[in-house]
C-alpha cells in the first residue's frame, strides 16, 4: 500500500508529506463545504491525479494525521498493491425510498470477493439506518461495512458528496474492496453516560421522532435544554438520545439532525423505532478521550498484521464537547494503533460501524469509529 497525503487552506497551497508515484490511485478528499462549492475545485484534484478515482466528502472538520483541521481541504490517495475496489455512487434524489437506494447500489457490486464497504454518504437527506438496512438486504452481501454521513461544520445547511465529479448534494458513495490479502478491522465507540428518567417513543416514523411518553417530543427536548433551547438543532449535539429498541438489542446514540417547529418533530440521522426506551445523555472532555482509545483498542484486536492506513470517523458533537482538546482523541487512537498508519478522516453527522465482534451494520451518533486496513 502506498499512500500520499496532503492538505491547503482555503487561499493557501498545497502541502504534501512524502510524495510517491501511484498508479490509478483511490483519491479521498474531505474539506469543508464552502471549499467544495468553490470553482474549480475539482478540475484542481483531478489535474494532480489524473487516472485517480476521486472520493469528495463535505466535513464538519478534517483529520489528517494527529491534526484536526477546519476551512481546509485534505487529501489522502491510496494505491493498493493487492487489492481490487469498485466504486459506485447514487442519489437520494433519484428514489422515493431511501432503502431501495441502498439495495441498488448493493446491487451493482460483484459480490464474490467483496470483503468490505466503505461509505460516503449525504448526511442531510440521508436516513443512515434505512441506507445500511438496504445494503445489507440481499442474502448474498456479506461483506462489512463502515462510514459516515457528510457534514457542514454546525451549520446543518447542506452536504457535499461525489464520485469522479463535482461534490453535490444528495449523494451517496460507496467503495467495495475485494483481495484475500487484505485485512479490514472496525470498532467504534462513545463515552457518553445516560441520565434522566427513562421514557418511551410513542409516536415515530423512520428517523422522524413525533412523541415521547405521549408527549410532543420537541417540546420535552426543549424543556431540558431551557434557554439553549434557541440554539437547536446546534445545541442537541450536546445533548444526544441513546435509543435501545429492546432489552436484547445493543443501544444506539441519537443526535438531531434538524428540528420541524410546525410538525414539533425531531429528525435523527438515524431510526427512532416506536416502543423504543430513551434517554439523554451527556459527557466529559476526559470520556470522549477515553472512548477514543477504547475503540481503538477494540479496532486493534485480534489483528495479524499492523494497520497501514485507519480512517476515522468522528462525530460533531465530540468535537463540541472537547472544542480546543480535539485532537487528544485522536492522539488517543495513535498511541493504540502505532505511528505507522496513515490517518485520514473527518467529522460527521452520523458514523456506520458494526459493534465490536459483530459484522451486521449500524448507524451511530457522537461515537468514533475506526476502519483499519493493511494488505
Amino acid at each position: 500500500m502506498k499512500i500520499n497525503q496532503g492538505k491547503r487552506t482555503k487561499d493557501g497551497e498545497w502541502v504534501f508529506n512524502k510524495t510517491v508515484k501511484l498508479v490509478k490511485p483511490l483519491v479521498l478528499v474531505f474539506a469543508d463545504r464552502y471549499i467544495l462549492e468553490s470553482e474549480g475545485i475539482y478540475d484542481e484534484i483531478r489535474s494532480m491525479y489524473p487516472d485517480g478515482e476521486l472520493v469528495f466528502g463535505s466535513t464538519s472538520g478534517e483529520i489528517m494525521d494527529t491534526n484536526v483541521f477546519e476551512e481546509t481541504i485534505t487529501l489522502t490517495a491510496i494505491e493498493f498493491e493487492k487489492t481490487r475496489f469498485e466504486i459506485v455512487s447514487e442519489n437520494v434524489s433519484d428514489y422515493v425510498d431511501i432503502k431501495k437506494m441502498g439495495r441498488a447500489i448493493s446491487d451493482r457490486f460483484n459480490k464474490k470477493g467483496l470483503s468490505h464497504m466503505f461509505i460516503v454518504s449525504d448526511g442531510s437527506f440521508v436516513n443512515g439506518s434505512g441506507l445500511i438496512e438496504g445494503l445489507e438486504s440481499d442474502k448474498n452481501f456479506n461483506a462489512s461495512i463502515t462510514g459516515g454521513l457528510c457534514g457542514d461544520g454546525a451549520r446543518f445547511e447542506k452536504t457535499l458528496t461525489s464520485y469522479n465529479e463535482k461534490p453535490k448534494q444528495g449523494e451517496v458513495v460507496a467503495i467495495g474492496f475485494y483481495g484475500e490479502t487484505l485485512e479490514v478491522s472496525y470498532a467504534n465507540y462513545g463515552g457518553w453516560t445516560p441520565f434522566g428518567p427513562e421514557r418511551t417513543i410513542t409516536k415515530s416514523i423512520g428517523n422522524v421522532l413525533y412523541e415521547i411518553d405521549g408527549q410532543p417530543a420537541l417540546d420535552l427536548y426543549k424543556k431540558y435544554l431551557g434557554d439553549k433551547a434557541k440554539e437547536l438543532p446546534q445545541a442537541a449535539l450536546l445533548y444526544p438520545l441513546t435509543v435501545q429498541q429492546n432489552k436484547d438489542s445493543e443501544p444506539l446514540v441519537r443526535t438531531i439532525l434538524n428540528i420541524d417547529e410546525e410538525a414539533n418533530s425531531m429528525i435523527l440521522a438515524g431510526d427512532v423505532p416506536v416502543s423504543s426506551k430513551v434517554q439523554l445523555m451527556m459527557s466529559t472532555m476526559d470520556d470522549i478521550a477515553e472512548g477514543a482509545s477504547n475503540a481503538a483498542e477494540l479496532a486493534m484486536l485480534n489483528r495479524t498484521n499492523q494497520p497501514e492506513l485507519a480512517i476515522l470517523v468522528s462525530c460533531v458533537g465530540r468535537k463540541l464537547v472537547l472544542a480546543e482538546r480535539t485532537e487528544e482523541e485522536i492522539e488517543e487512537v495513535m498511541d493504540v494503533i502505532g505511528g505507522q498508519a496513515k490517518i485520514t478522516g473527518f467529522y460527521s453527522y452520523g458514523e456506520m460501524a458494526p459493534f465490536a465482534g459483530k459484522n451486521e451494520c449500524q448507524l451511530h451518533n457522537q461515537t468514533m469509529t475506526l476502519t483499519l486496513m493493511s494488505e
